[in-house]
C-alpha cells in the first residue's frame, strides 16, 4: 500500500524498488518535487539496508560536481522511548532521467559524451578521497536535456578501505572488491570501462566474480574478445580504452579517471571532426596559371 504521506512529504508516486527500500516520488509543502528513498528495517538482514542509507547520506552530502546527484537531507522519525532507529528516508534531488541501460544511444558521439560526463563526476568524487564502488549503467540517467547524472552512493567508500563483505554489481565489479582487497580510483575505473564495453558491444565482460572458476584463469590473462573484434566499427582508441580499464592488475589500468577522459575527449574531438570534402579536379587554369590568385582567408571568429 502507497502511503499518503513521509517525513511531512506527500506522496505522489511509487518509483520503484531500491537495495532493500523503495523510492517515491514525493513533494513538500512549498509543491517542489524530490525522490526520497524509505527504508523499514523488519528484521536484523535489514540492518545493511539502512546502513547504505546512511552511507549514501554521508558521501553525497560532500558533492559538488553537476553530474552527481545531490543529497538534501536524512529524515528518521523521533522516538521518545527509544534510540533504535527502525525506519529512514533520504530526500534526494529530483532527476527526471532514464537509465542508461534501458536506452543505450546508437550514436557514438552521445554515448562517448555521456561516458566522458561520467568520467569528470567521477573524478570529482576520487578527489574526495572517495571511491563510488558500484558504476554501471543503470546507475547513470539520461535527462532529456542531454545532462547525465550518476546516482547510488550507498555503496561509496574512502579510498583505501578494504570491504568486508562482497558489494557491487556481479558484471561490473572489480577484482580487488571480490577479494575484499584495498579500493582506489582504479577500482571505479574498472567498472566504467565494463560499462562501456556493455554499452559498445551488448556482452558483458567476464569478471572475476561472475566466471566461474575454471574460467579465471582467462579473465585474468583478458582472454575475451576486445569491442573491436565485437564490431569493427568501433575506434581502435576507444576499443583500446575500455580493455585497459578491465585489465585484471589495477596497475595495468589508467591510473585515474582523468587518463580515461582524456582519450574519451580526444576520441569525441577525432569524430566531431567535419569530414573535408574531395578536392575538385584541376582545372586548365590550375595546371597553367597565368597569373598568381588572390588568397582568401575565412574567417573562423579566431
Amino acid at each position: 500500500m502507497v502511503p499518503k504521506s513521509l517525513f511531512g512529504f506527500d506522496v505522489v508516486s511509487v518509483i520503484g524498488p531500491g537495495a532493500g527500500c523503495t523510492i517515491y516520488a514525493v513533494t513538500d509543502p512549498a509543491g517542489q518535487l524530490f525522490a526520497l528513498k524509505h527504508v523499514v528495517r523488519k528484521s536484523d538482514d535489514d540492518d545493511k539496508f539502512l546502513q547504505q542509507l546512511q552511507n549514501e547520506y554521508d558521501s553525497s552530502r560532500l558533492f559538488r560536481h553537476p553530474a552527481l546527484r545531490k543529497v538534501i537531507e536524512m529524515k528518521t522519525p523521533k522516538k521518545f522511548f527509544s534510540n533504535k532507529v527502525n525506519e529512514m528516508g533520504l530526500v534526494l534531488e529530483w532527476v527526471d532521467g532514464t537509465p542508461l541501460d534501458q536506452h543505450v544511444p546508437a550514436d557514438l558521439n552521445a554515448l562517448l559524451g555521456i561516458f566522458a560526463h561520467s568520467a569528470g563526476a567521477l573524478a570529482s568524487m576520487h578527489r574526495l578521497r572517495m571511491v563510488h564502488c558500484d558504476f554501471k549503467p543503470h546507475n547513470v540517467l539520461i535527462c532529456d536535456d542531454a545532462k547525465v547524472k550518476v546516482i547510488d552512493f550507498g555503496q561509496a567508500c574512502k579510498i583505501g578501505t578494504g570491504k568486508q563483505r562482497l558489494q557491487g554489481t556481479p558484471d561490473y565489479v572489480a577484482p580487488e572488491q571480490v577479494k575484499f582487497l584495498p579500493l582506489d580510483a582504479r577500482t571505479d575505473v574498472y567498472s566504467l570501462g565494463a560499462s562501456l564495453y556493455w554499452c559498445l558491444t551488448g556482452q558483458k565482460v567476464p569478471t572475476y566474480y561472475n566466471a566461474d572458476k575454471h574460467k579465471r584463469e582467462a579473465v585474468k590473462l583478458q582472454k575475451f574478445p576486445s569491442p573491436i573484434d565485437l564490431k569493427p566499427e568501433i575506434p581502435q582508441a576507444i576499443s583500446e580504452l575500455a580493455m585497459q580499464c578491465v585489465r585484471y592488475n589495477p596497475d595495468q589500468r589508467p591510473a585515474d579517471m582523468v587518463e580515461v577522459l582524456t582519450v574519451l575527449e580526444a576520441s569525441l574531438r577525432a569524430t566531431a571532426a567535419p569530414a573535408q570534402p574531395p578536392a575538385p579536379a584541376a582545372s586548365e587554369e590550375d595546371l597553367h596559371p597565368a597569373r598568381p590568385k588572390p588568397r582568401v582567408v575565412k574567417d573562423w571568429g579566431i
